[in-house]
């Protein structure tokens, strides 16, 4: 373990740190919690609430979906799913759940080695029939910073505009920033791909669909949460809005009223917009050395899957932290 250096806890106390992870959404708490309950003094420094991060509006259904490279994230997200099927032992406090569901147009033979290690899998007229965990993401994101403070972490609400300021407190940073990337490493190639999604009250659909075509920005899929039926969606790349589209909206109620009727009928409840953290070269997990003798390692660019790997790359992060 690193020597440390000290800062300032929650309470204002002076405190060793052995490492500040920049970012506060799935991918920098989950590797916050990796790094904490493998023995280091962790802080968490987030700009944003948990609550107000892109991670908290993803649907969140494991898969690798939108995300490179294709040699590594295999192995990711399946270090990730054995997690999350533990963590399914208790969906009311993890967030996580095992729910069935059909992966439209796709066949075992068009995926990757990684898909031979899936639980539960068939194939239907529709698809892909599979099932698969499915977190509710405001939930998991509390039980993740519960996780965090139980192993001796503590998490700050503080904007970082350059990661000298963290390297001033701890001798080894980890950039989990996203988006927040593209200025602070400064990173041109990531990009965001901007998801819209629509919440409607659930008329009695408990499986979860998806029917995407790479090839256009327009998707369909529909998950049961706890909170509500979501529907989605859209990825348009290099679409910065983040404020709802009526005429998206429409069109995502539409699409999967096409695959269930009784979704058009259904009650809407808010909507929701998010950017996928894209990045031209796919994921980046790598160690810097700093000029100073400190260590800045980068754990970004998830794309569309920052969930389902997000326990394999917290941990390939750790691995460079030492």
């Amino acid at each position: 373990m690193s020597a440390g250096a000290r800062g300032r806890g929650r309470d204002g106390v002076s405190s060793v740190t052995d490492v500040i992870v920049v970012g506060g959404g799935v991918s920098g708490l989950t590797t916050a919690v990796v790094l904490a309950e493998r023995g280091h003094r962790v802080r968490l420094w987030s700009r944003d609430a948990s609550s107000a991060t892109t991670s908290a509006v993803a649907g969140a259904l494991w898969w690798p979906y939108r995300i490179e490279p294709e040699a590594l994230v295999g192995d990711w997200s399946l270090q990730s799913l054995r997690v999350y099927e533990d963590l399914a032992a208790a969906p009311d406090e993890s967030g996580v759940r095992l729910v069935p569901g059909v992966h439209g147009g796709e066949r075992l033979s068009a995926l990757g080695p990684w898909a031979r290690s899936l639980k539960n899998v068939s194939e239907v007229d529709q698809g892909l029939r599979v099932t698969l965990p499915l977190i509710d993401m405001p939930v998991h994101l509390g039980w993740l910073q519960g996780r965090l403070a139980a192993a001796g972490g503590v998490t700050e609400q503080r904007t970082v505009r350059g990661f000298d300021e963290a390297a001033a407190e701890a001798p080894v940073v980890v950039n989990c920033t996203g988006l927040g990337a593209r200025g602070l490493v400064p990173d041109p190639g990531m990009r965001p791909v901007r998801g819209q999604l629509v919440v409607v009250e659930n008329p009695g659909i408990y499986e979860w669909f998806t029917l995407a075509d790479p090839a256009s920005s327009a998707t369909t899929y529909f998950f049961p949460q706890p909170g509500g039926l979501l529907l989605g969606g859209t990825a348009e790349t290099d679409d910065w809005r983040t404020e709802p589209d009526p005429r998206t909206a429409e069109e995502i109620v539409a699409r999967c009223a096409r695959v269930r009727p009784e979704i058009a009928g259904a009650r809407i409840t808010g909507h929701r917009v998010g950017h996928r953290p894209a990045r031209d070269g796919g994921v980046r997990i790598e160690a810097e050395a700093q000029p100073g003798g400190g260590l800045l390692v980068h754990n970004y660019g998830h794309g569309g899957a920052g969930v389902t790997v997000a326990w394999g790359c917290a941990r390939a992060a750790a691995q460079l932290v030492g």
